[in-house]
């Protein structure tokens, strides 16, 4: 395999780098005490300038407004982006739109299309998916009590959702809903278009994760789903193949998410670094740096961090390669693999800093409020290991080993 990275990319990569430094992380200290949408105004400036630079919906389809970047290519974009909070929606790649434009690319209709995934590529609306559910376990997306019955010609869906990102100010959202209950369990959901304003649509409220509400873009939305109803039409892909959209979802999302927490892992790892060396501790003038412990956080993070790096761009390019069913163990290894050294290094980082650390004069706090859920969305780490396990484990069954 050849992680050879071309000249235009490269070049891409540091036109993103200096907008990272120069334009969002002087923003951050702003962003950490003021509302998402009061931000929001100065954030469209940003992205102003984003589509003048050609940089705009990096990951997205060319026919589309996209810049059509293969998964390696936007990975290595997506870990620049992931430095600074505001870095994916300022360059219009964010979760949920960004997995929501790839399932109406790939499965849309004419009609969809034109309504929902070209203004959700223009930055003229935004979205939000809809399958996690209160009473339900997010580890078995089987698992749904939301259903969509058919009456004449529409789906009127009832049901409970929650951490449903980015609701608060979404045009449309995504909903996973059961269509066949009584077909075999990977075979009864599906996905289904409900806009926002559809009568029934209600949200309950935006939920405070770590003591932060939030809102706009920056939120988790709790919705009521009571007896809304949308055309039929609005059914995405055939009736009944709800988990198998999401599964072509999850495969490219696992990477967007790993290179993003590997460019947090980056940011607090220089930070870490810039403060040890700083940081005076004694009077004879020995900083934090010179304390062995400092030394093999470093040194642990730093050979961590590439090691992550290296399965997540493998494992992109299995799947731009080979397609996300052969990569399955490679995607389950990075979620639970990546996740889990971000953890690591922002928590050491915050601890280099001390009383800075916890306190949002750094963007450290935020990473380590925010990015602790990094291990239970998206499959909870120990059901990838489980099932990966699982797939090894039988790989085994009959076989010779001497």
């Amino acid at each position: 395999m050849d992680f050879g990275v071309s000249e235009r990319i490269e070049t891409i990569v540091s036109m993103i780098n200096e907008f990272v430094e120069r334009e969002l992380i002087p923003m951050e200290p702003e962003y950490l005490v003021h509302d998402f949408n009061e931000m929001l105004p100065r954030l469209r400036e940003k992205q102003a300038m984003v589509k003048q630079m050609g940089l705009w919906a990096p990951n997205f389809p060319v026919e589309c407004g996209g810049m059509g970047l293969s998964l390696v290519e936007h990975g290595l974009v997506s870990e620049a982006l992931g430095r600074s909070p505001l870095g994916h929606f300022v360059f219009w790649c964010q979760a949920p739109d960004a997995g929501n434009v790839e399932i109406l690319h790939m499965f849309g209709s004419d009609v969809q299309k034109q309504r929902f995934l070209n203004p959700l590529v223009a930055g003229d609306i935004r979205s939000c998916f809809s399958m996690t559910e209160v009473d339900m376990p997010g580890s078995n997306p089987v698992m749904l009590e939301t259903m969509a019955v058919k009456d004449g010609d529409d789906y009127v869906i009832n049901g409970h959702k929650w951490y449903t990102t980015s609701a608060d100010g979404a045009d449309f959202a995504i909903v996973m809903a059961v269509t066949n209950p009584e077909a075999p369990p990977y075979l009864q959901a599906s996905m289904i278009i409900v806009p926002s304003d559809t009568p029934g649509f209600n949200i309950v409220r935006n939920i405070p994760v770590m003591g932060h509400e939030g809102n706009g873009y920056g939120s988790h939305a709790e919705i009521l789903y009571q007896s809304c109803r949308v055309p039929q039409t609005n059914l995405l892909g055939p009736e009944g193949q709800g988990f198998v959209i999401a599964q072509e979802r999850l495969g490219p999302g696992r990477i967007h998410h790993c290179m993003r927490w590997l460019g947090i892992c980056k940011r607090a790892f220089d930070l870490m670094c810039k403060r040890a060396n700083e940081r005076v501790i004694a009077p004879n003038g020995k900083t934090l740096a010179t304390r062995q412990i400092i030394q093999g956080w470093i040194a642990e993070s730093a050979a961590e961090m590439e090691a992550a790096r290296l399965m997540t761009l493998h494992a992109a390019w299995q799947i731009d390669n080979v397609g996300a069913a052969k990569a399955r163990d490679s995607i389950s290894m990075i979620k639970f693999v990546v996740a889990n050294t971000m953890n690591r290094i922002v928590d050491r980082a915050l601890q280099v800093h001390g009383g800075l650390g916890m306190t949002d004069d750094t963007i450290l706090a935020y990473f380590y409020r925010h990015e602790r859920a990094a291990r239970i969305y998206d499959g909870a780490d120990e059901v990838h290991k489980t099932s990966l396990a699982k797939r090894i484990l039988r790989s085994y069954e009959g076989r010779e080993v001497r």
